[in-house]
């Protein structure tokens, strides 16, 4: 009988939640829920003309109205929308279950709750840990061994190097150092930030069992040991190992014989100098963006490990340094590097990079020096520059937002600590300008990877908000937050199975789901780009009916196929951003 209830209650469900997908109006909602004490807004959006005046939330389990608010002001048109209002019932508080209405229009059930975000962030480790090159925990077996040969460095090209470890960039098998470092930095930084958040329920090499270390941390220290092996020595540093003759199509991760030399595959040294082995070339014109990456992972790590293992840590405080010296030698921008194709990670900015580098060497030093140094870098990039911008090139202002500004910011007093905090608020109110004329706040522009920048632009919200506490834009940040999670045009989340009961992406471009059957728990994808850029991408072919065709637009395109390799591909290095935002999430009151 009581499996008859629930089969009963999960079809009465989706019936509803069918229902209203085959009408012309919805209300899109978080599907992970809402903190009793946090911005509360869903956005109701309709392909008629019609309006509303006020909305109803309903306690799903009797179908009481417990609220009753005003709709607001129309915000009009929105991508496949004619009409769009927010919807905020942020002044309910009680916990429970709920849905919201007009009229007949119904959104699906979401939780009000303390407890809507606990465990998300550990969740999303799950797709670190199935990222990870040389032993994988989740197929339990190893891969690419036999990393790597050297390529532009001081020693003979083609000698080998052991480079084995870290983890893969996407659903293709390349490592960058700089996604790397900066996934790093930021799940030690969610360790450092929000150490209550995290559970200890794997062992180091990835595999269930706790080890007495936070599952987190762990996680970091692959990051870091790979690091390490890409930075071997003083002087010596490495920026990319495999290149793009790895799409060679979906595999499961293994051991590649398609570079030209046995198992191994090509390790790039950081040269500052342009880069490519076949037609095509970077821009790279130094080493700081690489360095300064490495150095701030190093030193980070260093203050999280220094009572734990202090052997390790002693060399992670002289790498720190050691690596922001080999930045400083030649300063600027140290590229991914092309070969079959002309697209590599086009990044064109440093100066955040050795900012953020200085000024994790004062926390470790306390030297004054370092933090004068790096509050000069910080005059150099006040603001990220997509930020209020409609378009930039692939990952070319990375990593999405100024890291450095916020640890520069806590060190500082005074005028000068308000003078960086005041680029925050800068860039920030650079993106409200557009954000604000619709109905989704949405003001982060439809490039490669824009779940990436919202993910970044979220945090950047948040920690402008600690420095400040300046809540002007709480609603903005929250936004961002719940596009992720579903408050967006296709009613989706954007991570693979968060929540276990929401509208989450279930045909990704990944090797794993194609060819494995396999889940790939927590992986944050692309997002959604212009219906420009997506109209012009090549080797881009639908498997499926697409189930959102009706909320596509010019304005902005997403696909649950696995041949868009645009919007639905995950990545690693977003997916570590995402964990802090998680953790902080979960953290707060």
């Amino acid at each position: 009988m009581k499996n008859f209830v629930f089969i009963f209650l999960v079809i009465a469900f989706f019936t509803s939640f069918i229902r209203d997908e085959n009408n012309d109006t919805w209300i899109r909602i978080n599907w992970l829920g809402y903190k009793p004490t946090s911005t509360k807004i869903a956005v109701w959006c309709s392909k008629d003309t019609s309006s509303i005046k006020n909305f109803e939330l309903v306690e799903a389990t009797t179908n009481k109205i417990v609220f009753t608010g005003n709709a607001g002001k129309a915000f009009g048109s929105y991508g496949p929308f004619t009409q769009t209002f927010r919807l905020n019932f942020s002044s309910f508080k009680k916990p429970g279950k709920y849905y919201l209405q007009t009229g007949s229009v119904k959104s699906p059930e979401f939780k009000i709750g303390d407890d809507v975000y606990n465990g998300a962030a550990d969740f999303c480790l799950r797709y670190m840990r199935q990222q990870r090159s040389g032993f994988n925990p989740f197929l339990k077996d190893s891969c690419h061994t036999h990393d790597g040969y050297t390529m532009y460095g001081q020693m003979p090209d083609s000698t080998h190097i052991n480079v084995s470890g870290g983890w893969h960039d996407a659903t293709d098998y390349l490592q960058y150092s700089a996604t790397s470092a900066n996934a790093t930095y930021h799940l030690l930084a969610a360790y450092r930030d929000f150490p209550k958040v995290f559970k200890d329920e794997f062992a180091a090499n990835g595999l269930q069992g706790s080890d007495g270390v936070a599952d987190v941390l762990d996680e970091a220290k692959w990051g870091l040991d790979w690091l390490i092996k890409m930075n071997p020595r003083d002087r010596w540093m490495f920026n990319q190992l495999a290149d793009d003759r790895d799409h060679h199509g979906m595999r499961l991760p293994k051991e590649d014989s398609f570079y030209g030399k046995g198992y191994e595959r090509p390790v790039y040294f950081c040269t500052g100098e342009p880069q490519g082995l076949g037609k095509y070339k970077n821009r790279a014109t130094g080493t700081a963006s690489t360095a300064g990456k490495f150095s701030s992972a190093f030193a980070i790590g260093y203050t999280l490990f220094n009572t734990v293992d202090k052997s390790y840590a002693d060399s992670l405080y002289h790498k720190s340094i050691a690596a922001y010296e080999f930045g400083l030698k030649k300063p600027g921008v140290c590229q991914t590097a092309p070969n079959l194709a002309p697209y590599f990670y086009e990044e064109d900015n440093w100066t955040d990079d050795m900012e953020l580098a200085t000024i994790n060497l004062f926390n470790i030093t306390h030297n004054k020096f370092y933090e004068q140094v790096s509050f000069d870098y910080a005059q150099q990039e006040k603001i990220t520059p997509w930020l209020g911008a409609d378009t930039a090139k692939h990952y070319q202002w990375y990593p999405f937002i100024n890291l450095g500004h916020y640890e520069l910011a806590k060190n500082l007093k005074g005028f000068q600590q308000k003078q960086i905090i005041s680029y925050y608020k800068e860039g920030i109110e650079k993106v409200w300008n557009k954000a604000k004329q619709n109905a989704f706040y949405r003001g982060v522009p439809f490039i490669w990877c824009s779940n990436n920048l919202t993910t970044s632009f979220a945090i950047q919200c948040y920690w402008y908000r600690k420095l400040s506490n300046d809540n002007s834009y709480i609603e903005l940040e929250q936004a961002c937050f719940d596009w992720l999670f579903g408050c967006n045009p296709w009613g989706t989340s954007m991570v693979y199975g968060l929540p276990s009961w929401g509208d989450t992406p279930t045909d990704p471009h990944s090797s794993f789901t194609h060819i494995g059957d396999y889940p790939i728990d927590g992986g944050l994808v692309d997002g959604p780009v212009y219906g420009s850029i997506y109209n012009h991408l090549l080797g881009i072919e639908l498997h499926e009916p697409d189930a959102y065709a009706a909320f596509q637009s010019s304005v902005a395109v997403y696909h649950d196929d696995y041949g868009d390799y645009s919007t639905n591909e995950p990545t690693m290095d977003g997916t570590a951003s995402l964990i802090y935002l998680l953790a902080a999430k979960e953290a707060s009151k």
